[in-house]
C-alpha cells in the first residue's frame, strides 16, 4: 500500500437518475448508481488525493451534459482534477464547435473517444476521425485510447499519423489475460513505447483477466512488460473504479500491483502513483 496519497486517473461514476447509459443493460453487476460517496468508501485505507474522471460512454447525444453534471460534482469533491469526456471525432472539422465548448471548461484534460466497441476495424483510420483527433492539440487536450489487444495495429496507425498528439493507452490495451496470452502484444505495445507522445495507464487488468479466479501471478508478466516498454516516466496507476469491481475491491488492486513493483525505488513509486498523472494531466 502506497504510503503517500496518490492520484487515481481512471474513476467512473453514473447517476441513472441523470443520464442514460445503454451498455449498463447488458452488465446486472454494474446497472445501478455509481457515485462519488461510494467511491470514498471503497476506497478503504488508499489515500487518493486526485482523481481524474474518464467518460462512461453515456448517450453520446448526452456528452456534454455528462461533463457538466461531473463538473458539478467537482465541486463538491475537488479531488476530481481533471475530466476525459467523450467528443465526435469522426466529424473532423466539424467537431470543432464541440472542442471549443469542451475545453473551455478548466476540468476537461483530454477526450476519449472508445475504438474498442467500433464495429469497423477500420474505424480509428477513418480520415475524419484522424483529423478530428488532430485538433486536440489546438485545443490543450491529450487523448486516451480504449481499445482491446485485436485493434493495436490499426490504433498504431492512427498514433503515427498525429505526432503532435499526446496519447494515453488506457489499461494497457486490454490483453487476453484470462487465457494468458502474451504475443502479438507484447510487441505491439513495444511499438507504441517507441513513439516518445505515448504513456500507457496500469489500470484495468483484472477485468481483463478471469474475473473469479484470477491471482497475482497472472497479471505480473503484464506488468512487467509495461514497465520495461515505458519505464518509470511514462506509466501511470488507474483505478477503473466501479468497471474493475467485477473482479476485485480497490485495495486489493493497489495492494496487488504494489507487491509486483516492491523493487522499485520510492521515487518510482512516486512517479507511477503520483508525478506523472499530474504531469500528463495537467492536475
Amino acid at each position: 500500500m502506497p504510503k503517500f496519497p496518490i492520484v487515481d486517473t481512471h474513476l467512473h461514476i453514473w447517476d441513472l437518475q441523470r443520464l442514460r447509459y445503454p451498455w449498463l443493460a447488458g452488465v446486472p453487476l454494474l446497472n445501478r448508481d455509481h457515485l462519488i460517496d461510494e467511491y470514498r468508501h471503497v476506497c478503504g485505507p488508499v489515500q487518493v488525493a486526485k482523481m481524474v474522471f474518464l467518460q462512461c460512454e453515456c448517450d453520446p447525444a448526452q456528452f456534454q451534459e455528462e461533463a457538466d453534471w461531473v463538473s458539478e460534482v467537482a465541486r463538491h469533491d475537488p479531488r476530481i482534477r481533471g475530466i476525459v469526456p467523450w467528443a465526435p471525432l469522426e466529424l473532423g472539422e466539424g467537431a470543432e464547435d464541440a472542442l471549443v465548448k469542451l475545453a473551455a471548461n478548466p476540468l476537461i484534460k483530454g477526450i476519449r473517444r472508445i475504438i474498442q466497441f467500433e464495429a469497423d476495424p477500420e474505424f480509428c483510420l477513418q480520415p475524419d476521425f484522424v483529423r478530428g483527433v488532430q485538433l486536440l492539440p489546438s485545443h490543450g487536450l491529450s487523448f486516451d485510447l480504449c481499445i482491446n489487444h485485436t485493434q493495436m495495429a490499426n490504433t498504431l496507425k492512427l498514433v503515427q499519423q498525429c505526432p503532435d498528439v499526446e496519447f494515453i493507452m488506457d489499461h494497457i490495451a486490454k490483453p487476453d489475460i484470462k487465457n494468458h496470452v502474451l504475443d502479438p502484444w507484447r510487441e505491439q505495445l513495444r511499438e507504441f513505447a517507441a513513439l516518445p507522445n505515448v504513456c500507457c495507464k496500469l489500470s484495468g487488468l483484472v477485468t481483463e483477466a478471469d474475473h473469479a479466479q484470477w491471482t497475482p501471478a497472472d497479471l505480473r508478466p503484464y506488468i512487467d512488460h509495461v514497465v520495461e516498454c515505458f519505464g518509470f516516466d511514462r506509466i501511470l496507476f488507474g483505478g477503473d473504479w466501479p468497471v474493475a469491481s467485477q473482479a476485485t475491491d480497490y485495495p486489493r488492486w493497489v495492494n496487488v500491483l504494489d507487491e509486483a513493483l516492491s523493487g522499485c525505488t520510492p521515487d518510482e513509486l512516486h512517479k507511477l502513483y503520483v508525478r506523472n498523472a499530474e504531469a500528463f494531466y495537467r492536475l
